[in-house]
């Protein structure tokens, strides 16, 4: 284990030339210091990939929206100011795609691949990693990490606490849902801590047939990537291919209402959805157990159908994919360090974030940490009023029980103090302004003391 105060002057390795791996490396160069970059492609394929150029984007082109004061505008702009090199190339690779920062995926990789080829600090080894090095190492290795190297990352951190099926559930802004309609309960009246547990929307039999009448017509979501069409694990099963298993399947699975009682009624409803609040996302809900193979806009449709989500503002949609990922909270610090070998950090989608320019995020962060370890210098997390901050604090901080991975969104980061709030109360836009605000002068405190 490398000691605090002790210059490394051995490289540093990063397994993974994804968009994590790719922009780890070239944060570490910037400050100096010598990487080896492992990338098994073109040497060895996966399912997704086409190239074995770095940073392939497999699944769309788009690196979201672009619209000021938006929560995926804010993390570009924090690491546009921390110099991303991929942000960089996607600004050069940009082509024509509304409000979102769409690219051209071959004009993109091949500029990051040329950047990280032409950095006489980065070697580039093209082969297979099969055990985690010793050293200051970054794991990003995405989420179709070989067998192997899963199965030294199983032994790293306790094979129990990787995954490799990933099922999400939808997620809902809590202001969109109607209270009047849903109402606090715990089955039974069994609550956690004197609070009840969950928000119930209820359903009466009408409303039960009309959605899973909707739910069997959906249009499902393609497969990016050929595992996704596998047959599905029966303990994550989509609730449309629950719904096709009987009529009444869902009621008796994650929609079922025994122990509940609506209050407008008093008795007990036909069916029920269950919202979830995250822990460290206070300002929404999960849906319980919905994880699902549809396109978005389907389901968008489809869950506002239920009463009480109506006019529901969806943060996240739910999805059924192959994916590795570690059980990050029960793992890592805030700066993406194993806990238990401080020297390893992990980024990218093994860590448990989604999405393109999550990865990156924890790419860079993990980069400027692993630089400070050969540094001799303990690595300082980035400001919690940053969507950075937020990220790895969510990484590392969530409820290692229930853990989903995460794009960006601003229930991630802290809310504004309630003199601010009350008086932006009827003004959501200003609000996420005042939020943007806030974390780019944190950010630009922190990148003034620290960068």
């Amino acid at each position: 284990m490398l000691k605090p105060g002790k210059i490394l002057r051995q490289p540093i390795h990063i397994i993974g030339g994804g968009l994590a791996g790719a922009e780890a490396a070239w944060q570490i160069a910037r400050r100096g210091h010598a990487a080896v970059l492992y990338e098994m492609r073109p040497q060895r394929s996966t399912p997704a990939h086409q190239t074995g150029r770095l940073g392939e984007l497999v699944c769309s082109n788009s690196l979201k929206s672009e619209s000021e004061s938006t929560a995926p505008w804010l993390l570009k702009e924090e690491l546009r100011r921390l110099d991303s090199l991929l942000l960089a190339a996607a600004q050069q690779a940009r082509v024509p795609g509304g409000h979102a920062l769409t690219v051209d995926r071959d004009v993109f990789s091949a500029k990051v691949t040329a950047a990280i080829e032409g950095e006489p600090l980065i070697e580039l080894r093209r082969e297979e990693v099969t055990e985690i090095p010793e050293g200051i190492v970054i794991i990003a290795t995405g989420p179709l990490t070989s067998d192997a190297l899963a199965a030294a990352i199983g032994r790293l951190t306790g094979s129990g606490r990787l995954f490799f099926y990933d099922s999400i559930s939808p997620i809902v802004d809590a202001d969109s849902v109607d209270r009047q309609v849903a109402f606090w309960a715990s089955r039974y009246g069994k609550s956690t801590g004197g609070t009840d547990d969950y928000l119930n929307c209820p359903l009466d039999r009408a409303a039960y047939d009309r959605f899973v009448d909707e739910l069997l017509k959906a249009q499902a979501a393609s497969a990016h990537i050929p595992e996704d069409d596998a047959r599905y694990f029966e303990a994550c099963l989509p609730i449309e291919e629950l719904a096709r298993r009987g009529r009444d399947t869902l009621r008796f699975g994650p929609m079922k209402p025994v122990g509940l009682a609506d209050p407008r009624t008093g008795r007990r409803p036909y069916a029920v959805v269950q919202l979830r609040q995250e822990n460290l996302r206070a300002a929404s809900f999960n849906l319980v157990g919905f994880q699902n193979h549809l396109k978005f806009a389907e389901q968008a449709r489809i869950l506002r159908l239920i009463p009480g989500l109506e006019r529901a503002e969806f943060l996240r949609f739910g999805q059924v994919h192959r994916n590795t990922y570690i059980n990050a909270p029960a793992l890592v610090a805030p700066t993406l360090q194993l806990r238990s070998r401080p020297e390893v950090l992990f980024a990218g989608q093994i860590s448990g974030v989604e999405g393109y320019v999550e990865s990156i995020a924890t790419g860079l962060v993990a980069g400027m940490h692993a630089a400070a370890l050969a540094e001799g210098e303990q690595p300082r997390g980035l400001p919690r009023e940053t969507a950075l901050g937020s990220l790895c604090h969510y990484v590392a901080g969530a409820d290692a029980r229930n853990y989903q991975p995460a794009n960006i969104t601003f229930d991630l980061l802290p809310p504004l103090d309630e003199a601010t709030r009350l008086r932006l109360r009827h003004d959501k836009p200003a609000r996420h302004a005042e939020v943007c605000r806030r974390a780019l002068e944190a950010l630009d405190t922190y990148r003034h003391a620290h960068v």
